[in-house]
């Protein structure tokens, strides 16, 4: 064992496993160490990755052999006394499945094994202590989701120092496939709330057309993410990400004495509740917020600007928001003008131009707002922004996500539908926002003039936001043919 040496790391060439060299400071008493420092190592590159659970390996005989393991967690390994001669495995799937590496522990010397990686090591010394810190409990549930490999597998071709012939080894151990029939560890479980909206439909879309598994949905009335309670029925370790469609956004009804705590629990308590246990679970969680998080003022709004909500709605966001900002891991997504399946103002629009295209109906012209000026967001467009930034390890933060393109308004947008759809946009004109809600018989929201949003920032991870004209045409096509 090396005193006195510097904390410094090794790359392993399987992604995510890497050595640490310890500093061991000894004298005459024996020795002492800093195990595992938070800073000094996540400065270093380690993951901080929220141990919460401690366990030790006690082998009395050297030849004590264990493994090959992958479990659904991350490990920090290290000795407290005698030395191991560790074998690993890349059981993940993907390129890299199969990969091994080899290394000699002792109390100067750790590592850190990402999640899916098998783990396996052979005492070297009468009375070994291996002890490792790792971020999920142990449960039932999460037992299912190991994986093995057999340590006398050739194929991984590892050299134990001690022949496996002459070694202690568990029934269970001798046991485990080879690794031609090796199952790859399955990917921590995706959560989509509000699965049934109209961003919730095109995040199934798109997770089924990629064959993408692990995803789970649900709707108000299988998980109300406002209930502290509803969150009792899930083990969250076996969870990787949140991907948070759920909102209330009846943005005239969230004024009245019915909506307002409606839109309350679904826009900030669930958002809160969610974010607690993304944080307390190192589960990242996605959200969608809205432009109504700002008065309007400004002709266009980037990621720094203050909340400065106008109504009801745009406060439950705002505060959604800034509790989603306190999970370590969070991707706030902010779109206006949200359009997808179900009711919305494009498919309103497009059924009034049937009207007026239709010589039995005595609808000639309709009246659209004419001041209150952004671009649209299709929710397909939004579901690949989310997964770019998940696939993409962008840094975590709020994005301004919508259709690029020009800025126009209500009324712009409608003839453009008309258009599209009949070639009628002369039956649209305009009105302002004032003289629209004159005569409205309930309360309404106030709307800010100016939603457009910078998208430079997202951009600038790679991701082209599609024209929303485009988007737009693409829409009304599909719509056309059902």
């Amino acid at each position: 064992m090396e005193f006195e040496k510097d904390l410094n790391t090794t790359q392993t060439g399987i992604p995510g496993l890497v050595v640490f060299d310890l500093p061991v400071h000894g004298d005459n008493r024996g020795w002492f160490k800093e195990n595992w420092q938070r800073a000094k190592m996540t400065a270093l590159g380690l993951p901080d990755f929220g141990p919460v659970q401690n366990n030790i390996s006690y082998n009395e005989k050297k030849g004590v052999t264990r493994g090959i393991h992958a479990e659904p967690w991350d490990k920090f390994i290290s000795i407290a006394a005698g030395e191991v001669f560790g074998a690993w495995v890349d059981l993940r799937p993907g390129d890299g499945f199969g990969k091994v590496f080899t290394t000699r522990l002792d109390p100067s010397r750790a590592i850190y094994v990402p999640r899916g990686v098998g783990n396996s090591f052979q005492a070297l010394a009468d009375g070994t202590v291996y002890t490792y810190l790792v971020n999920a409990h142990w449960s039932a549930e999460q037992k299912k989701s190991y994986t093995f490999v057999n340590l006398a597998d050739p194929a991984l071709g590892i050299d134990w120092p001690i022949p496996l012939d002459g070694c202690e080894l568990s029934e269970a151990d001798l046991h485990h496939p080879l690794l031609v029939d090796a199952k790859p560890m399955e990917p921590r479980r995706t959560l989509v709330t509000g699965a049934n909206g109209q961003l919730g439909h095109a995040l199934r879309d798109y997770a089924e057309s990629h064959h993408l598994t692990g995803f789970e949905y649900t709707d108000i009335d299988t998980f109300d993410f406002s209930d502290p309670q509803a969150y009792e029925a899930y083990d969250w370790d076996l969870y990787g990400t949140i991907i948070n469609a759920g909102a209330y956004t009846a943005v005239d009804k969230a004024e009245t004495n019915e909506g307002r705590p409606t839109a309350w629990r679904a826009n900030a308590v669930g958002p809160a509740l969610l974010a607690r246990v993304a944080r307390e679970h190192g589960i990242t969680l996605v959200h969608v917020s809205s432009d109504y998080v700002f008065d309007g003022t400004r002709d266009t709004h980037d990621e720094t600007e203050p909340f400065a909500p106008l109504g009801v709605y745009g406060q439950s966001k705002a505060a959604g928001d800034i509790a989603v900002a306190g999970a370590p891991r969070h991707y706030i997504l902010r779109s206006s003008w949200v359009i997808g399946r179900g009711h919305n103002f494009v498919r309103t629009m497009a059924g009034l131009s049937d009207r007026v295209a239709d010589p039995a109906d005595s609808l000639d012209h309709v009246t659209v707002v004419d001041d209150q000026y952004g671009r649209l967001t299709f929710t397909d467009d939004m579901t690949a922004a989310v997964f770019h930034l998940l696939d993409s390890d962008a840094a975590y933060g709020t994005y301004n996500m919508t259709g690029s393109g020009p800025i126009e308004s209500w009324a712009d947008i409608a003839r453009r539908v008309f258009d599209l759809r009949h070639g009628n946009g002369d039956a649209v004109t305009g009105t302002s926002t004032k003289e629209y809600f004159a005569s409205a018989s309930a309360p309404v929201s106030p709307r800010p003039v100016h939603s457009a949003l910078d998208l430079s920032k997202l951009e600038s991870t790679g991701f082209s936001p599609a024209d929303w004209r485009q988007s737009l045409a693409d829409y009304i096509t599909r719509h056309q043919n059902g």
